[in-house]
């Protein structure tokens, strides 16, 4: 299997499940694509530095001076090198073994932290095709466990388009209890008329997922802006008004039913001017 784009390869390693070992790269599956700002300093307009510096020594620290310290009273640190805190992870394997093979929908989404696309490593196509036919007939994933980047996390090995994925997990004490959430009751009562308009608006709104459909409009608006501004160009800013005025519930439901009704039937209106062509064709 040979990927067309060169993905740059973050881990190297392999996948076991039982005795079966399979060499793999790992690629992260996302890009982050926020646009990064510098700090300046408005007076001379230049950047500013972030340097790390001791109040003690009074001094500017390089990286190499640094160590890892864990607060355990008041202002009194236990150190780690870096060396030490390498030893405690089981990175030197680097094995990624498959302890368990799960339903996927018994995994709340609430778990699921970061993507990251698997590709067989010297010529272990065979054992990578094996292991994705086998999550693919079975209707499972594997659960297994992986350090990346000096952290351990619990992972979930499926398969998206005959390609073996990695979704890191959070660790079951790393998830709050909802019992901690404000507010939230805990046997809720809902008014049946009210129940079914809101069931209305959901009808409504059904939809197939397009992930196309959704844009970032703040980073698509930024970039505008950042491209006028390149260009000398004057930006002009519209101001929000805050919505102050308060509706009762049923009366919120209801507009929004006749809101989206209306939508609907403007869509399925054809133009008269295409109905006349359409006649005289």
């Amino acid at each position: 299997m040979k990927g067309r784009l060169n993905m740059h390869t973050l881990w190297k390693g392999a996948l076991s499940f039982g005795l079966v070992h399979l060499p793999i790269k790992m690629h992260a599956a996302t890009e982050d694509k926020d646009i990064t700002m510098r700090q300046i300093h408005r007076t001379c307009g230049s950047p500013i530095s972030l340097l790390k510096s001791c109040t003690q020594c009074n001094q500017d620290i390089v990286t190499q001076d640094l160590v890892k310290g864990y607060e355990y009273q008041k202002n009194q640190y236990i150190l780690f090198d870096k060396e030490e805190l390498d030893q405690l992870l089981p990175e030197l394997n680097k094995e990624i073994k498959i302890m368990d093979f799960v339903n996927i929908d018994e995994i709340d989404p609430i778990y699921f932290q970061k993507t990251y696309y698997l590709s067989p490593d010297n010529r272990a196509d065979r054992s990578y095709t094996l292991l994705m036919e086998a999550l693919k007939t079975t209707s499972k994933i594997g659960i297994c466990k992986v350090s990346i980047r000096s952290k351990s996390s619990l992972g979930a090995i499926r398969v998206v388009n005959n390609c073996l994925v990695l979704e890191t997990l959070y660790y079951f004490d790393e998830i709050r209890p909802i019992q901690d959430v404000p507010n939230v009751l805990i046997n809720p009562v809902v008014d049946p008329k009210e129940l079914a308009m809101a069931q209305s608006i959901v009808q409504l709104l059904s939809a197939e997922f397009e992930p196309t459909k959704y844009q970032d409009d703040y980073r698509n608006q930024l970039n505008d802006a950042i491209n006028k501004k390149i260009q000398g160009e004057q930006i002009q800013y519209t101001v929000i008004q805050q919505k102050n005025n308060v509706v009762d519930l049923m009366t919120a439901l209801q507009a929004s039913i006749e809101a989206l009704n209306n939508s609907t039937s403007k869509k399925t209106i054809k133009p008269k001017g295409k109905r006349k062509k359409e006649q005289t064709a």
